[in-house]
């Protein structure tokens, strides 16, 4: 008898214990579910960012007395701006870093811009400078530099990559990473320089 008892009682401890079980899957379910029907009725759509000005202040290509490896020295001012077009989902910007590309090459050194949150429609603007002390070119680099230079046009791209978090209420997303890339066109004149040509919006992958 004593026997049974102990069985009845292990037996009413067991359901107990798989009560609570379902219970706490059926609650942590029902919290994704909440959780994934509000991101999917915000759908956040992605920052848009633009280059809104840029200046080419110094470009100098010039040979390594030992190799003859071209070495470009530029020096870049650019401002850039980002909107978030969001109602109710906000950004946090965890990370930010900047930097200029010719064919596909690093020609400046890696910029750091001020991170922080950018609430429903607000736009953040950033002006930084950005050079290269010395960048190694491929010749055949060089050579295409030299001719974009004599047909009156130099293609760079500003590239930003990052990291950026979601805010909706009081919950926050994990990290995202984020890459920018925005077109700089310069036209060569030669009386001012390098004349920047206004670029269409930027590609933003996150």
């Amino acid at each position: 008898m004593a026997e049974d008892c102990g069985n009845h009682e292990e037996d009413k401890r067991r359901h107990l214990y798989h009560r609570l079980f379902v219970g706490f899957l059926v609650l942590v379910i029902a919290v994704l579910l909440t959780v994934l029907i509000i991101w999917l009725a915000l759908r956040p759509t992605k920052p848009a960012f633009r280059l809104e000005d840029a200046s080419l202040l110094e470009l100098n290509l010039t040979l390594t007395p030992s190799s003859n490896s071209p070495i470009l020295s530029a020096v870049f001012q650019i401002t850039l701006s980002s909107r978030n077009p969001n109602d109710r989902v906000g950004v946090y910007y965890d990370r930010l870093d900047a930097f200029l590309l010719y064919d596909a090459q690093r020609v400046s050194a890696a910029t750091s811009l001020p991170a922080g949150y950018q609430g429903h429609g607000d736009v953040t603007v950033w002006s930084t400078y950005l050079s290269g002390g010395g960048t190694l070119l491929a010749p055949y680099m060089a050579d295409s530099l030299a001719q974009d230079e004599r047909a009156g046009f130099i293609l760079f791209h500003l590239r930003v990559d990052g990291r950026l978090r979601w805010k909706v209420g009081s919950w926050m997303s994990s990290r995202y990473p984020l890459r920018v890339s925005c077109p700089a066109l310069f036209a060569v004149d030669g009386d001012s320089g390098f004349r920047f040509q206004r670029s269409p919006e930027c590609s933003v992958d996150i």
